[in-house]
């Protein structure tokens, strides 16, 4: 296959870093998208010449590439409102500080730009992760919520995110935000809406991750094809419905994950309710050619059984496009 395909490290950070690469390559994987925590990457460290080649040279002993880079953790402490203690439950000591919300989101704003500086000393282009959003506290809409205070959400967004990429266009590094319940674009709308607030800036893209559009009735296929140029990233993550029951509800009822009783969980790819094939045939049509990483997160499957399954599924299904002499070959017909 031309796209390669990488395991994201996120939900292995309890393991070493060196025990991830080792698996990995174990299984097949052709690299890693790296997640900034745990041991696996620390952005404060990204002019650390002797760290960056250490991490490199790990790699290229278990015969791994880096494609992406991931901070997901602390680009959500950038614009949230409120900072409370589910932050201080994901953040270090050097972002959470004394707890002084502003002063977290400053010290958060400041890692992410050192991500995009240590993803440009990798040699990596995509940096993955959220943005927070000031205004998901609002979802619900009651008590009502005025459009000025919604304004203001977005607003707020691109004050504290334009900053940020311009770190990224000095370094060359782009932004793939992970479209998500929580963050300021959860959906197809709130999508054009953050776009728009920071000017289409070309920095800022979209990673794919179909999981969280199949639990919201969004069409991930349609996705794909209607933000085609800023797919920059893609996260393999599938989604099991358990709805229609009259007792499973769909915002999962605060129920603990691999709960039979929520109405929605993550399994492994190729599980779950994604339409995978229609989702890679998308990818080909947009001319998508980045990795293809599996983000595992299935509490009802032991990762050691479902990460090496996962990577057979996509193995099988991202198949490449039609090759230029096929098509042409094709249109004598």
């Amino acid at each position: 296959m031309s796209r390669p395909i990488t395991l994201f490290t996120g939900q292995w950070a309890d393991l070493p870093f060196e025990e991830v690469a080792r698996l990995a390559s174990g299984w097949g994987y052709d690299g890693l998208e790296i997640a900034c925590w745990g041991d696996h990457l620390d952005p404060w460290r990204w002019d650390d010449e002797e760290y960056v080649a250490g991490k490199l040279a790990l790699l290229e002993k278990y015969d791994l590439k880096v494609y992406a880079i991931s901070n997901h953790l602390k680009g959500q402490a950038v614009c949230d409102d409120p900072i409370d203690q589910r932050h201080r439950d994901i953040l270090p000591d050097v972002v959470w500080g004394d707890g002084d919300p502003e002063g977290v989101r400053q010290r958060a704003a400041e890692e992410m730009k050192n991500t995009a500086r240590l993803a440009a000393k990798l040699g990596v282009k995509t940096v993955v992760g959220f943005t927070g959003s000031s205004i998901w506290k609002y979802v619900a809409m009651f008590p009502p919520v005025s459009q000025e205070a919604v304004d203001a959400g977005y607003q707020d967004f691109a004050d504290r995110w334009n900053p940020i990429l311009d770190v990224f266009d000095e370094v060359g590094v782009r932004f793939a935000h992970e479209v998500h319940p929580s963050e300021i674009a959860y959906d197809y709308w709130t999508t054009v809406r953050t776009l728009e607030a920071i000017g289409h800036r070309k920095a800022f893209g979209l990673n794919w991750d179909p999981s969280h559009f199949v639990w919201q009735q969004l069409d991930p296929v349609a996705f794909i094809l209607e933000f085609k140029d800023l797919i920059y990233h893609v996260d393999c993550k599938d989604v099991k419905m358990n709805i229609g029951n009259g007792r499973n509800g769909r915002l999962g009822s605060h129920l603990a994950w691999a709960d039979l009783h929520r109405g929605w969980d993550f399994v492994s790819t190729g599980h779950g309710d994604v339409p995978w094939e229609m989702s890679f045939r998308a990818l080909n049509a947009i001319g998508y050619d980045g990795p293809i990483s599996v983000e595992w997160e299935d509490a009802g499957m032991d990762r050691l059984v479902g990460a090496p399954e996962a990577l057979e599924f996509v193995k099988r299904l991202a198949f490449d496009a039609p090759t230029a002499a096929f098509d042409a070959a094709f249109s004598t017909r």
